[in-house]
């Protein structure tokens, strides 16, 4: 039976809106977490009731008022405190119109940091993050902590609440839509034992406009440091490289020989200062830029107090998250690779550089407008073969000719998949490495790669 608090005290009776609660169920949690604490909760969502059936389901009968089709100013002016989905910028006209009636403005993210008993490691980064995340949480499980790993890579973390005590660590991913929605004066969080930024690359710039504002959103991680807060960051990311935060906080790089407790990859072994913390030939993750996310996650795992011997005997047992450079087997005659979480030319071109061998790319789906000059120059460079699909294909492929890069184009993952396999010379295999949104098609990059996985051909019964 779970123990009252002071969060629940403060949400007792209170008007609280829930803006959004998404197809997939994403306000669901939030709803339940604000009812069960007594809190008089409106959800409103702009769909109407037959487009959110499936998540009106899940809702079941939670006592809530729902306003569906719609937003009304007053749900937002007239309440004591606004939930807001991520997804919703902070520009919106309905948050807007709260802040000016001086209704304060949170998330989930924020309710979870504020009544968590359990010790916290925040991750963010435009590529690593997830496969960071995952890889710390490895390391503390298999050091003998109690540990849960969730965020955008799992469950709604407000569920934990009453299962995780102070000696517990929650690893926590999060989004810069997450950070840009914090509110404008937050505090340092006192549970925030330590945070990562793996780098800024050139992503969702749809929503934060410029590169510069991308950064500043995810800079704000920074904020949520106390002076107990260990900050391990990307040395070597020239933006990341160059953040400074005003709190006493313990700052420590990877992937650069810097300070003498720096993080690094020297002499075949992953090392803070003069520690060893394991030996990269037993690290079994594909793809060489999982060394630099391993190296990250040591060093968060580290700073929550892990022994360097459990680490180190931790590494080999560490599994990789699907979807990224996973070697599915070979079908119909060639191995095939699934890189499915790419969703940004750069993290395509990681893959290709990881995939020192032959290749059939097939690259498509909804465009980002991203820089797409060291893609196509690493394709041509390589004399690799890609297959454009989806509804980028016809901005895509001008590109691709300009760059002297053979290619196809294909309507759909399906097509593209049977095109990779008539395209492909003796020795090519297949990479499955999108480089763009996939919302053109599919509701998220996993729905993506499963319908690519569904498309392929028998796979062999002999593993070659």
């Amino acid at each position: 039976m779970s123990t009252p608090t002071r969060e629940s005290a403060a949400l007792r009776g209170k008007r609280v809106t829930v803006m959004g609660l998404g197809l997939f169920g994403g306000g669901l949690e939030v709803t339940r977490h604000l009812v069960a604490r007594g809190a008089r909760v409106t959800v409103t969502d702009l769909r109407p009731r037959e487009k959110l059936a499936e998540s009106l389901a899940l809702l079941g009968d939670t006592p809530v008022e729902l306003v569906l089709g719609e937003h009304r100013e007053r749900d937002f002016t007239g309440a004591d405190l606004v939930i807001a989905n991520p997804a919703v910028a902070p520009s919106n006209e309905f948050l807007v119109a709260a802040r000016r009636a001086g209704v304060p403005i949170s998330s989930e993210l924020v309710l979870f940091l504020e009544a968590t008993r359990a010790r916290v490691v925040l991750v963010t980064g435009t590529q690593g993050k997830s496969s960071t995340a995952n890889a710390t949480a490895g390391l503390l499980g298999r050091s003998g902590f109690e540990v849960e790993l969730g965020g955008n890579i799992g469950r709604s973390l407000l569920s934990t609440l009453d299962e995780l005590g102070p000696e517990a660590v929650a690893v926590v991913e999060i989004s810069s839509y997450q950070l840009e929605a914090l509110p404008e004066r937050m505090r340092a969080t006192p549970c925030v034992a330590a945070l990562c930024c793996t780098n800024v690359l050139a992503d969702h710039l749809e929503r934060h406009g410029t590169l510069d504002a991308y950064d500043a959103a995810k800079r704000r991680i920074l904020e949520l440091a106390d002076e107990r807060s260990v900050c391990v960051l990307n040395g070597e990311d020239p933006r990341v490289g160059a953040w400074r935060v005003e709190r006493n906080t313990t700052w420590r790089y990877f992937a650069t020989r810097g300070g003498p407790d720096d993080l690094r990859i020297e002499g075949g072994e992953f090392r803070r200062g003069r520690e060893v913390l394991g030996r990269v030939a037993e690290l079994r993750l594909p793809g060489t830029y999982q060394r630099e996310n391993v190296l990250a996650a040591l060093g968060l795992a580290r700073a929550l107090g892990a022994a360097p011997e459990r680490l180190a005997a931790a590494i080999p047992e560490l599994v990789g998250l699907e979807h990224r450079e996973q070697d599915l087997g070979v079908f119909g005659g060639r191995r095939v690779w699934d890189n499915g979480v790419s969703t940004t030319p750069d993290s395509t071109v990681a893959a290709l550089r990881s995939l020192a061998r032959p290749l059939v790319v097939l690259i498509g789906g909804q465009m980002k407008n991203l820089p797409l000059d060291e893609l196509v120059l690493e394709c041509r460079t390589r004399r690799l073969r890609v297959v454009l699909f989806g509804g980028s294909r016809a901005a895509l492929a001008p590109a691709f000719e300009r760059g002297g890069v053979e290619h196809e184009v294909a309507p759909t993952v399906e097509d593209a998949v049977r095109a990779a396999w008539r395209f492909a010379r003796a020795d090519d295999e297949i990479l499955f490495s999108p480089a763009c949104a996939s919302f053109d098609a599919y509701r998220n990059f996993k729905d993506r790669a499963s319908a690519f996985r569904a498309a392929l051909p028998a796979r062999d019964e002999v593993r070659a």
